[in-house]
């Protein structure tokens, strides 16, 4: 346990991390999400014509082409991007017959708090 008498708060404005990130410096996602809007002149696969595309789109446009290649991870990607994931549920059955569905102890934690 630490000693209280020794303990001491950070002054008012003053960072526990001095040497840390210094304000104003974008995060990963920030700067992720602008690259990912950057545009460039590509040229469709599909219509063989020159177009602008974001870089978002030509990695979409990159599955799309594994897809149509036979590659069924990318068509299942696609599938759950546009469908949404299937819901998984898992059933435990314990001894004596006792079965619990896995949804439903989640939906009773997250109402409730507590298993």
């Amino acid at each position: 346990m630490a000693n209280e008498q020794n303990l001491t708060p950070f002054p008012k404005g003053v960072s526990g991390n001095p040497a840390g990130k210094p304000k104003g410096i974008p995060n990963s996602k920030t700067r992720l999400l602008r690259l990912l809007e950057l545009v460039q002149i590509k040229t469709n696969p599909i219509t063989g014509e020159k177009e602008e595309f974001t870089v978002a789109e030509q990695l979409d446009m990159m599955v799309l082409q594994k897809a149509f290649k036979g590659d069924l991870r990318a068509y299942q990607e696609i599938l759950d991007r546009l469908e949404g994931r299937a819901k998984q549920t898992n059933e435990i059955e314990l001894s004596g017959g006792l079965q619990i569905n896995w949804e439903e102890k989640k939906t009773y934690v997250e109402k409730t708090g507590s298993l």
